[in-house]
């Protein structure tokens, strides 16, 4: 559409199913390029990628031309299906259920993105669960716990 103009950051958090530490040093790399052709080929701009075993951060500058559910159906369909297929894991790959979506500013760019490609620091020293608490609550964000960490089955 002709005079359309934006600047829209977002930075994507989602988990490995039941929180699993399946996401492997000698894999991530590919995953990683994987999910960032799936946001580039749909008209986005990955500006940050990086994970560590039990879930992964993205950020990017999303068009406008695409919603947020659609985009990230596509990205965890799509490369918990190019995990499978490659045979990176000896059980089934899948991400849990739902993610977070939080929007920076043009000035946050940097420290989002330095965040992001710090993960692997950062988490010697705080949870996935702590790290996404904190999040929302840091974006004021409504949750109710039981939707958003699901434990492995009992059996």
């Amino acid at each position: 559409m002709p005079n359309t103009y934006t600047q829209l950051h977002v930075h994507f958090v989602f988990a490995v199913k039941y929180r699993a530490a399946l996401i492997q040093p000698d894999w991530n790399e590919r995953l990683h390029k994987y999910i960032t052709g799936v946001v580039q080929n749909n008209g986005h701009k990955m500006l940050a990628i990086n994970s560590v075993a039990d879930h992964l951060h993205y950020f990017a500058g999303i068009s406008p031309n695409q919603s947020i559910a659609q985009l990230m159906q596509l990205v965890k369909g799509d490369s918990s299906e190019f995990v499978n297929q490659q045979g990176f894991t000896k059980r089934k790959f899948q991400w849990q259920s739902g993610y977070g979506a939080f929007s920076n500013s043009h000035s946050q760019i940097d420290a989002v993105v330095k965040y992001i490609m710090n993960q692997q620091e950062h988490h010697k020293k705080k949870t996935f669960k702590d790290e996404y608490l904190k999040m929302l609550s840091d974006f004021g964000v409504d949750y109710n716990e039981k939707y958003i960490f699901h434990d492995l089955p009992d059996g």
